[in-house]
């Protein structure tokens, strides 16, 4: 799945989904970034500071919060590493999932 297509569907699907905040949004986006400049990898590796930074999410606590309400609420497939070197992985799912 391109960046195009995934921000596509994930907008048409946040659009009515009243779970989904401002916070959601932009960590999505970051996530899509960092998969489209790692070449479209799926899993994309994460680490939560440049995803915090690039979302402009300040807090721990709200990274945590969206991160396992994307997942929880199906939009991406989150697996933390816990190891700094790796960083976490994350699949961005389509819409059909």
């Amino acid at each position: 799945m391109d960046s195009d297509s995934a921000l596509y569907d994930f907008m048409e699907m946040v659009c009515e989904d009243p779970r989904i905040g401002p916070s959601h949004i932009s960590l999505f986006m970051a996530i899509l970034y960092y998969s489209k400049i790692r070449d479209h990898q799926i899993p994309v590796s994460v680490y939560s500071k440049e995803l915090m930074r690039q979302a402009k999410i300040s807090g721990m606590a709200t990274y945590h919060k969206c991160m396992r309400d994307l997942n929880e609420l199906g939009y991406i497939r989150y697996i933390p590493s816990y190891n700094p070197i790796l960083g976490s992985l994350v699949y961005i799912l389509s819409k059909e999932l």
